[in-house]
């Protein structure tokens, strides 16, 4: 049975979550599938473009 308004999370409890958002900041890539598929998108529209950052 689920209280209203309490939550928990073991990842977040354990500091997974904030070591992937570290290793993500530093590598500049995302570890999440769908920003991972975000960044390359934007980078084969780019290149196919032509436009440089």
């Amino acid at each position: 049975m689920k209280i209203p308004g309490v939550s928990f999370s073991l990842k977040r409890a354990l500091g997974i979550s904030g070591l992937k958002q570290k290793v993500a900041r530093k590598t500049g890539l995302p570890l999440t599938k769908q920003g991972l598929e975000r960044k390359i998108g934007n980078t084969v529209i780019k290149s196919a473009s032509g436009k440089k950052k």
